[in-house]
């Protein structure tokens, strides 16, 4: 028998008020061998993980949050440098001098400062290991044949949190590259047409690894309603539903 998606709104939902800041947010909190993951739902593309006593942020950008009101970085990190993603304002408020900042070489073309990432390339930061892994374009392009994300120039992320492993997608479709992904508990993929997944994509993402937990995020006017009739035949993935338009 099949087991059911289940759509988490509210169930194991915590609002919290984040370093005085004016707007709330919604938070999971994850348990770790080491503590608890709490995931922060900015928007779009947009995370704070706090994990360990570090707060990482991830692709800050001020469209979806004011900054001057977050806890400043132990970690930023960033995976490709367009504007949605890549915000030099928020990285200088958000920025302490000892802040590791982890980003693709496209990316160090406009931060100038951080630890160049290529996928496949690992690190470990503030003891979290972290591998940068593909993230691109094989169907949507634009007009002038070029894909939206071209194959090298984007990272998703794989966090070891523990036991717990996150995987962030970044700006990327279905591709072949996932298969190898393993034991991932959490998983961040985007749907937002026409320059990431459609909901069909997804499912296939989905299969090639089978994340414990699927948040679908980046996914704009895309109605998650068609994710979520599609995974109703997809076992042991538990599907939940954030803010992150």
């Amino acid at each position: 028998m099949k087991k059911s998606v289940i759509l988490i709104m509210l169930i194991a939902v915590s609002i919290i008020s984040v370093s005085h800041a004016k707007t709330n947010f919604e938070s999971d909190t994850i348990k770790t061998q080491r503590g608890n993951l709490i995931m922060t739902f900015i928007g779009h593309g947009t995370l704070m993980f706090e994990y360990n006593g570090h707060i990482i942020h991830i692709d800050p950008v001020s469209r979806y949050a004011d900054y001057t009101k977050m806890p400043k970085a132990d970690v930023i990190l960033l995976t490709h440098h367009h504007g949605d993603h890549l915000d030099m304002g928020v990285i200088k408020e958000i920025r302490r001098e000892d802040t590791d900042i982890i980003l693709t070489e496209t990316c160090y073309e406009t931060v100038k400062a951080g630890r160049i990432l290529g996928n496949g390339d690992t690190t470990v930061v503030r003891g979290l290991p972290i591998e940068a892994v593909p993230a691109y374009n094989l169907v949507h392009k634009r007009k002038n044949g070029q894909p939206y994300h071209p194959k090298g120039n984007g990272n998703g992320y794989v966090i070891d949190c523990a036991d717990v492993r996150v995987y962030i997608g970044g700006d990327t479709e279905n591709i072949p590259e996932m298969k190898k992904l393993t034991n991932i508990d959490i998983a961040f993929l985007p749907m937002n047409l026409p320059y990431t997944m459609t909901p069909e994509m997804v499912v296939d993402a989905v299969n090639m690894f089978k994340p414990g937990i699927l948040y679908p995020y980046h996914y704009g006017d895309t109605n998650v309603n068609d994710l979520l009739k599609l995974m109703e035949d997809v076992d042991d993935v538990e599907v939940r539903v954030r803010n992150l338009r």
